[in-house]
């Protein structure tokens, strides 16, 4: 393959994220690329319909023109002028009194107690370090702060202790472990699962509960049996025996119901509320919009900056030149007219493949997840004329901008399975029934995998129940008995 081959491959393959990333450093490197600051981004000069004869062409992509940079002066931009600063201010004056102060943040949303440095905070945080930092606050002594370093050490992401305390008690060296008591080490750790968040430090769910369960004031509407549950009847929770669990606890349905809300607003792995991983945000590739019963399709603009060529540097090359720098002006100008035409043929390819997706999914666009149709990539290849493999690279970690939510370009591909009348279904669409179905199932008598199969073949649709439990687990549902309930 050319090297303008390869370059225009790899550009194909990135996600938005790392297209800009590739085009930053582009500009760093190659002088003759630069901003088109001077354009605007075209509306619909990238709009394409799916059923109008207008369909896009690779001329409908916005051109990279080579013009000169208009440039500013500094003192227009800041909009300073020298003549209203004095030389030497007051003695008695402050900067405030001559000059505004504050980030313009402040001004216009009138909060005096916006603190820039807040919005700063880059590191996530850690239930290590949040108990941690109660531990620092606590009056302990070295030994006591030792062990609860290592039980805070030993702990899940769940907040779990996932050793044992005499494994806590060796791993503090062989001299300090011999002067340190058991009795030391349960009493540091009664110290830990007394912090925030509380459950944390248990060794198991029942003690987790039952810490969270000690906090609650003693007349709490159905402390005690939530207690009496916990400490000897959570194994029938666990396994839905609740006709079992009634006799036990010798309760009613409605009271027996009213002890599992409140059991349930205990949290299970408290190390999550602390657990906070920074957040992620998808930035479309594509928009699709109905716009007078035609679907539309259309490029983000924003994620596709313009480039052009510095004609400033372009018209340093002389023909005739074979100095080392006029080679390397001609080296880079011909690299970035390379990188400009990749990018417009990304664009292009990008176009094409979002729109013959849609016109294949426009069924789901309009009624939803049981309307997917089957749809692989040899489908798409085999309309627009490409390989495979430029599908696959085109659809990967590109994301369409709909009506119904933000979805890869992957999401769109399903395998099918046979009817009785002939036809196909996607199994995207098989997974919204299985879905379906079961939301609207009875709690006291949750359905089987085989009874879902048999109601999908009452509706021509032949799936085995080994099929039926795979998909289920595909979408984390659990089983049948598993989601049996009071009410």
């Amino acid at each position: 393959m050319t090297p303008q081959l390869q370059q225009a491959i790899r550009l194909l393959q990135l996600s938005s994220m790392e297209l800009e990333t590739e085009i930053q450093e582009a500009l760093d490197s190659n002088m003759m690329l630069e901003l088109d600051e001077d354009h605007s981004q075209p509306s619909n000069g990238e709009q394409s319909s799916t059923d109008s004869p207008d369909a896009p062409t690779p001329n409908d992509i916005p051109e990279f023109s080579e013009t000169t940079t208009e440039t500013h002066s500094s003192e227009t931009e800041t909009g300073l002028n020298n003549e209203n600063i004095p030389n030497d201010l007051p003695v008695d004056s402050a900067w405030e009194d001559i000059y505004d102060s504050g980030s313009s943040y402040a001004k216009s949303s009138g909060n005096n107690e916006y603190n820039g440095i807040d919005n700063q905070d880059t590191q996530d945080r850690t239930l290590s370090g949040h108990l941690l930092w109660q531990l620092n606050l606590s009056q302990c002594n070295d030994t006591d702060k030792a062990i609860a370093i290592a039980i805070i050490d030993a702990m899940d992401d769940d907040g779990y202790l996932t050793c044992s305390l005499e494994d806590i008690r060796a791993s503090l060296g062989d001299e300090q472990a011999l002067e340190i008591e058991m009795d030391e080490v349960e009493a540091v750790l009664r110290l830990v699962q007394n912090m925030e968040p509380l459950g944390v430090g248990a060794r198991d769910l029942q003690e987790c509960l039952s810490l969270q369960l000690a906090q609650h004031d003693p007349d709490t509407p159905w402390l005690a049996e939530a207690k009496e549950l916990v400490d000897h009847h959570l194994h029938l929770l666990g396994g839905h025996d609740y006709n079992r669990l009634l006799r036990q606890m010798k309760l009613n349905r409605e009271q027996l119901q009213e002890v599992v809300l409140f059991i349930q607003t205990l949290n299970p792995r408290p190390g999550n509320q602390i657990q906070e991983s920074r957040i992620e945000y998808i930035v479309p590739d594509v928009f699709v919009k109905k716009v007078k019963g035609v679907w539309r399709v259309e490029l983000n603009a924003e994620n596709m900056p313009r480039l052009r060529i510095n004609s400033g540097y372009a018209s340093m090359i002389k023909r005739a030149d074979n100095s080392d720098d006029n080679t390397s002006l001609k080296s880079h100008l011909q690299e970035a007219r390379w990188f400009i035409k990749s990018l417009r043929s990304r664009s292009e390819t990008l176009l094409r493949v979002a729109t013959s997706i849609v016109e294949r999914q426009r069924a789901f666009l309009d009624y939803g997840e049981e309307a997917m149709k089957p749809l692989v990539l040899h489908d798409i290849a085999e309309s627009l004329g490409l390989h495979e493999s430029t599908i696959s690279r085109v659809t990967t970690r590109k994301y369409m901008h709909t009506p119904r939510g933000i979805f890869e370009l992957k999401y769109f591909f399903s395998s099918h399975v046979s009817t009785d009348l002939g036809g196909t279904c996607s199994s995207t669409a098989i997974r919204a029934l299985i879905k379906k179905l079961i939301i609207a199932e009875k709690h006291e008598k949750p359905l089987s995998d085989n009874k879902i199969a048999s109601i999908l073949a009452d509706q021509g649709i032949n799936v085995a129940r080994r099929t039926v439990a795979k998909y289920r687990e595909a979408m984390t549902i659990p089983p049948s008995n598993e989601r049996k309930r009071l009410v």
